[in-house]
């Protein structure tokens, strides 16, 4: 079905918010990330019930989140050079078969009725070291699918599929935990990891465009080299300031949602479910948008970074649920027109022989951060109240786009006059 479905004539004429499909090596891929994605949100709703039944704690609930995330945390920087110094599509079918088999050692021992909280502590941070590996090499491989000209629409397609995998995967999860069972959850994640192991095994090597190989420096050499290149050019430290902010505060306000949802909007769990899927709603639509676009440039980043600024700290003043309920729409929007614009720019700026190291810098500062945005998020809720915390993390997003800002202002100012006359340069995406 998969081969046949990606050599269909239809993706020929596909409109140019879709062009990346036309890809052929792009549509294996987006396809296969189709299945295994709603399978990682079927596992994840399964998960969290699972340690819910087993403990009735939501100290563990969120001890197994972090365990998730510590890992890349630490090493995400790292394999950022193997990115760069190996082939990347050998490297995923590492990961996703990794992937494949910790979903499947946790469904085995559900299902064994085995399973103990320890179990689960030491599969997450399994989860969490695979994760440091995947998710800056299938970032960077992006390029090498599409090339230059279509990365953006490729990231915005990523980002439609990943909010539209949000919307549907929790819901598959909840029947399945009704109808079935929870194994079941981990079992049906574990199968949709074949579909984007048997697309990966199906592309095509000559229409790759790779970057030809460099020798191979010491490891804490090229580390450095990565992070004096993301320091040193402008284009790409805008970003890594603007994801410092954001991305350890900003995007860790979900954490306070269902505090929020019930304390202070006093609604029940439906009520937080059309929360949840109003910003999922919003982060679809803003996907969708980008990708109609050609290119990202300077002002759509710094216009989806202020627009969910904005939207938190909306929230922050909301006591109605139909206003909160508004707010998150363009939230929603905002912050994926941010995240997408962040990432296709960063594959734009960045010379191939260093983009894995670069995307590992936007993986640890977007997922790495979280366990610190999670804790401090998690404390300024319950000593100065949920509003008063999303209050606060909007102000250091706030604070985050004042230094981007006058950052970007401080080097175009700096740029002799024969670079800025004639037609806008667009080094810096004007």
């Amino acid at each position: 079905m998969l081969p046949f479905l990606v050599e269909a004539e239809a993706f020929v004429r596909l409109p140019r918010s879709l062009q990346s499909l036309r890809n052929y090596n792009f549509r294996l891929f987006w396809l296969g990330q189709l299945i295994s994605l709603i399978g990682t949100w079927v596992q994840s709703v399964g998960q969290a019930w699972l340690v819910l039944e087993l403990t009735n704690s939501p100290l563990a609930l969120g001890t197994v989140t972090a365990l998730q995330f510590l890992p890349v945390l630490f090493l995400v920087l790292f394999a950022g050079v193997f990115v760069d110094r190996f082939p990347k599509r050998p490297l995923l079918l590492i990961t996703q078969s990794a992937s494949m088999f910790q979903a499947l050692a946790l469904a085995v021992l559900v299902s064994s009725g085995i399973v103990d909280l320890w179990h689960l502590y030491v599969l997450a941070i399994m989860l969490g070291m695979v994760n440091a590996l995947d998710n800056p090499t299938r970032q960077a491989f992006v390029v090498e699918m599409v090339g230059r000209e279509e990365v953006v629409n490729a990231v915005a397609l990523n980002s439609a599929l990943f909010n539209g995998a949000r919307i549907v995967g929790p819901a598959i999860g909840g029947v399945l935990i009704a109808t079935l069972g929870l194994a079941e959850c981990f079992y049906v994640n574990a199968a949709s990891f074949l579909a984007v192991i048997v697309g990966l095994l199906l592309m095509r090597e000559n229409l790759l465009h790779r970057a030809p190989r460099r020798p191979s420096d010491h490891l804490l050499n090229q580390l450095a080299e990565g992070l004096r290149y993301a320091v040193g050019t402008p284009p790409v430290f805008v970003i890594v300031i603007l994801m410092a902010f954001l991305g350890t505060f900003g995007y860790n306000f979900g954490a306070t949602l269902p505090l929020l949802a019930r304390d202070v909007l006093n609604v029940d769990a439906s009520g937080f479910g059309a929360l949840l899927s109003a910003m999922g709603i919003g982060s679809f639509l803003g996907a969708l948008v980008v990708a109609g676009q050609q290119r990202s440039t300077i002002r759509q980043l710094f216009a989806g970074a202020t627009g969910f600024a904005v939207g938190l700290a909306g929230l922050a003043l909301s006591r109605s649920y139909p206003i909160s309920l508004a707010i998150l729409l363009p939230l929603g929007f905002s912050s994926i027109v941010f995240t997408t614009s962040a990432n296709a720019r960063l594959q734009l700026e960045t010379p191939d022989a260093l983009r894995g190291r670069v995307m590992s810098l936007y993986t640890l500062l977007f997922l790495g951060s979280t366990p610190i945005g999670s804790i401090v998020t998690g404390f300024l809720a319950e000593q100065l109240g949920v509003q008063l915390a999303i209050g606060i993390e909007a102000a250091l997003c706030f604070l985050g786009l004042a230094a981007a800002l006058a950052y970007y202002r401080s080097v175009v100012s700096r740029k002799p006059p024969a670079a800025t006359s004639g037609p806008p340069s667009d080094h810096l995406g004007r």
